[in-house]
């Protein structure tokens, strides 16, 4: 099967397109490396150094793909306040180019969304620009018969997270922290509470979606447990600091993933206290 990965150099996409050459696919990843690294490549791959507008522009290049997976973006919530504009361009306008190339091809899109939806849609710039990219797709389903579904994500670690910069996720940074020998820096007094979701059930829900030919639906795709932040610092068993807390972040997130149960019959399996276990134990 031909699959077309935008963002494919990046954290899901890299552990998304290892699941699918392990199973036969051919695979093509669209990544403009603002923050894959070319340190993911997957042997066998064809990667493309471009920005997702060239999707709208030279059609021709993508033919006969069977599903597209549309992972790029620019994530986290505290570098969007600095950077609106490119957030939007990114997130909202690019998500319409991939959705206007999957209608013209007539191709199955799987859209990446985010928890911070249930946040508010105006809680930051991110959250606003991939709610609108959710928006666009459901304007391209129900005016230009867009095949796709939406997938959300809930706080994802595992291989291959970014550990260092604006946009890794707090699992990463802390073993950043770990090993340069650093403590723990928690935002906040530590009461917020986060459902972590490792990135091997994030791959599992995203496959089941075109292997159950899923479409039409939002699919929450989280853990269904949170844990407070320092409930995490105190797994990890190192000294933590505390440090003000950052603007636009929900106090909680939870996921309540009983569609993708039902519809996908996705379980997640994997818990955050283990995989702090086997890290601690490297």
């Amino acid at each position: 099967m031909k699959i077309l990965v935008t963002g494919g150099a990046g954290f899901v996409g890299t552990n998304l397109i290892k699941r699918l050459v392990t199973e036969g696919h051919q695979i093509t990843s669209i990544d403009n490396y603002s923050t894959g690294l070319r340190t993911n490549h997957i042997d066998g791959v064809r990667y493309l150094n471009e920005d997702i507008s060239f999707c709208y522009r030279d059609w021709a290049v993508f033919n006969n793909f069977e599903i597209v997976y549309h992972l790029a973006a620019i994530a986290r919530i505290q570098p969007s306040f600095k950077d609106p504009i490119n957030y939007f361009k990114t997130n909202a306008n690019g998500t319409m180019y991939i959705a206007e190339f999957c209608v013209r091809n007539n191709i199955p899109l799987v859209y990446a969304g985010s928890s911070s939806h249930h946040s508010g849609k105006l809680k930051n710039p991110y959250t606003f620009s991939k709610d609108v990219g959710e928006e666009i797709i459901q304007l391209y389903q129900e005016h230009f018969n867009l095949k796709s579904s939406i997938a959300r994500f809930y706080n994802v670690y595992g291989p291959y997270h970014l550990k260092s910069g604006g946009y890794c996720t707090l699992i990463g940074a802390w073993e950043k922290s770990i090993e340069n020998n650093q403590p723990l820096t928690i935002y906040g007094d530590g009461t917020k509470r986060r459902d972590f979701t490792h990135i091997d059930d994030i791959v599992d829900g995203l496959v089941k979606i075109f292997e159950k030919n899923a479409w039409g639906h939002i699919f929450e795709l989280g853990r269904g447990i949170n844990f407070s932040i320092k409930d995490i610092a105190l797994m990890f068993n190192r000294e933590f600091i505390f440090a003000e807390d950052k603007p636009g972040e929900a106090q909680v997130t939870l996921c309540e993933n009983y569609l993708a149960k039902l519809i996908l019959e996705w379980q997640p399996t994997k818990n955050i206290s283990d995989y702090i276990k086997n890290y601690l134990n490297k």
